[in-house]
């Protein structure tokens, strides 16, 4: 089962204890009706006993289902989703959220071809291959970058339209692979520590942990999920056991049966901590920021979050392509259902959200 958030440089998997479970896609979700996932997994094997594509068809039964968050997987797409597991993917190395019916450019990977390109954060992304992508979903971006659509993969190019203030212009940069440190850690002038969370990808909540551990006696934390979007659940849920001593953080529900998920005990509860968030703060770096903040253990510093909280389950098909189809949705742990609304920030801040947290800290006992 999965819950799904994108990179735009390449769609992050995800997973829960217990079963495969990916992460996939953006806005407000619309689940379609529970069974659903049956249906499209008969007109599969239907297809394939009258010789027909079994891919195809769960397309068609998909486009019916109502199911936004439903997406079909080749082989291959699907084994290069789980490549993102270890924080590869293939794309130009930005990341970037929708603001004001806008894309916004909010990260650059070191090394990347956008970076090669001078790409910088704040830089707004206009177009896609002459395709204007003002209004659309970031999904829809992501596919455009990726190449999704056209099949296109690693060494293709893309053509991008850009603006920084008054100057527009366009660069075409080519495809690659890329991998990237999703944890990287910094300390401040204060003394605090900067854990930056780009994704949650395998390993990812234990490098939080460790983060954590090593940090001097008494400094205080910026868990910084700006522009996350989110990943593998499990490692959502270690990296909040790291704050935590136990107890839980968040319920979910597959086909309307009731789930839970508890943190490990032993955390730091003690060290003052800020979540940093932002509109590009989606799915899994949402539900650890739901847990941190229903249960008082971190300040909320930034701006609403993205609002994504369906829960998506992969439907093998005959000839190997996988179905994920949406089948629930998560709550954090007082009850606040994410989907559609995101979370609001205890302290809202946009430009200085940073030196706002500092000033937090300070305020906690740092």
């Amino acid at each position: 089962m999965v819950f799904a958030s994108v990179l735009v440089a390449g769609a992050a998997t995800g997973s829960l204890p217990g079963t495969d479970r990916r992460d996939a896609a953006d806005g407000a979700a619309q689940a379609a009706p529970v069974g659903h996932h049956a249906e499209v997994a008969r007109a599969a094997e239907e297809a394939a006993a009258h010789g027909a594509s079994p891919l195809e068809a769960a397309e068609r039964a998909v486009s019916r289902s109502g199911d936004r968050w439903a997406a079909v997987y080749s082989p291959g797409e699907y084994e290069d989703f789980e490549d993102t597991l270890d924080g590869a993917y293939t794309g130009v190395g930005l990341w970037a959220r929708e603001r004001n019916g806008r894309i916004e450019v909010t990260r650059v990977g070191s090394g990347t071809p956008a970076a090669g390109a001078g790409i910088r954060p704040g830089d707004r992304l206009r177009s896609v291959d002459g395709e204007k992508v003002d209004g659309r979903p970031v999904t829809e971006v992501v596919s455009i970058l990726r190449g999704d659509t056209t099949g296109k993969s690693a060494g293709t190019t893309v053509r991008l339209g850009l603006e920084r203030g008054t100057r527009a212009w366009s660069e075409t940069l080519r495809r690659a692979r890329v991998s990237r440190d999703t944890v990287t850690v910094r300390s401040l002038a204060s003394r605090a520590r900067v854990i930056e969370v780009g994704a949650f990808t395998r390993g990812s909540g234990e490098r939080v942990r460790t983060a954590v551990r090593e940090a001097p006696a008494g400094a205080g934390i910026v868990l910084d999920l700006r522009g996350n979007p989110g990943g593998l659940v499990a490692e959502a849920v270690t990296a909040a056991s790291a704050f935590l001593d136990g107890g839980l953080v968040a319920t979910y529900d597959v086909d309307g049966e009731q789930r839970a998920l508890h943190a490990e005990p032993g955390g730091d509860t003690t060290r003052p901590l800020v979540a940093l968030v932002d509109g590009g703060t989606m799915s899994a770096a949402e539900l650890l920021t739901g847990a941190l903040q229903d249960r008082g253990r971190a300040v909320v510093v930034g701006s609403r979050t993205f609002g994504k909280g369906s829960v998506q389950m992969p439907t093998p098909l005959p000839d190997g392509s996988v179905a994920e189809l949406t089948v629930g949705h998560y709550r954090t742990p007082s009850g606040r259902g994410v989907d559609g609304q995101g979370l609001t920030p205890d302290l809202e801040a946009d430009e200085q959200a940073l030196e706002r947290a500092e000033t937090v800290l300070g305020g906690l006992g740092q």
